[in-house]
């Protein structure tokens, strides 16, 4: 069993609990859960720099990145710095994330905020939705094209964009549809952790026009940036590169200067 397997039967008995302890309409009646959603996708297509930042604590190739750092200032940092959005890990077990993180974020900031994490049922994205979300992550490896097509059209009724995250040329063909606003590939195999952007590179031609196209993990420089925007790629997720310094929101100020300048 991978580490992915692990972490989709634990997500599975999770979800399970938490349906128990708070029924759809629990999260239906918070105060967020009408609020008009802001656009991630427009917010790429009209940004310079395409940085989708990211709030995580650990992971399980990294272990601890930083549990030091205050979600609100991270938040705060990211939306100063002039980021296109924030991904807010929600994992608990292996990323020590949590709702609340998202729910935090929300208070102190307008931006297009995603929730990150293994969504495999329709309550997840209630959950998403209530807890001030714009955008879910869905990703191809852990999900049918049936699932895919299930969760993206509900997420969509709810006013929910949807990121489809892919690590190959399967999981891509099977995941094009309609109901997804931007496609992600993300370059870390997930079954070694090994990563390389030659992933991006090489699927990028078979993701269609219709959709944003953005590239995720083991982007740590400008120079990677500029070349990926060649190919196609109008967003860039990147995580670790901000959090493992003191200052996200600097860090992330300055990277996006630098690729700026050198545009």
């Amino acid at each position: 069993m991978t580490i992915l397997d692990k972490i989709i039967a634990d997500k599975k008995i999770e979800v399970a609990l938490r349906k128990q302890l708070f029924p759809f309409k629990y999260w239906e009646a918070s105060p967020v859960f009408e609020r008009t959603t802001n656009s991630l996708a427009k917010e790429l297509r009209a940004s310079k720099s395409g940085i989708i930042a990211e709030h995580k604590r650990r992971s399980p190739s990294k272990q601890n990145i930083n549990s030091s750092l205050s979600v609100i200032d991270v938040a705060k940092g990211y939306e100063d710095a002039g980021v296109c959005g924030m991904s807010v890990l929600t994992d608990g077990k292996y990323f020590g994330g949590s709702l609340e993180d998202l729910n935090v974020a929300r208070a102190v900031t307008n931006f297009p905020l995603l929730r990150k994490d293994f969504i495999i049922n329709e309550y997840q994205l209630i959950e998403a939705k209530a807890h001030g979300a714009d955008v879910i992550l869905l990703i191809a490896s852990v999900l049918t094209r049936e699932e895919i097509k299930k969760l993206s059209t509900f997420a969509q009724s709810l006013g929910l964009e949807v990121l489809l995250e892919v690590h190959n040329r399967e999981e891509l063909e099977k995941s094009i549809m309609p109901s997804l606003d931007i496609f992600g590939v993300n370059n870390r195999n997930l079954k070694t952790f090994e990563v390389d952007l030659n992933t991006s590179r090489t699927l990028v031609e078979k993701i269609p026009t219709d959709f944003v196209k953005i590239s995720e993990s083991g982007i740590s420089d400008s120079a990677a940036i500029l070349d990926l925007k060649t190919y196609g790629f109008e967003g860039f997720l990147v995580g670790e590169n901000f959090m493992k310094t003191n200052n996200p929101g600097a860090s992330a100020a300055a990277f996006i200067k630098e690729i700026e300048d050198e545009a």
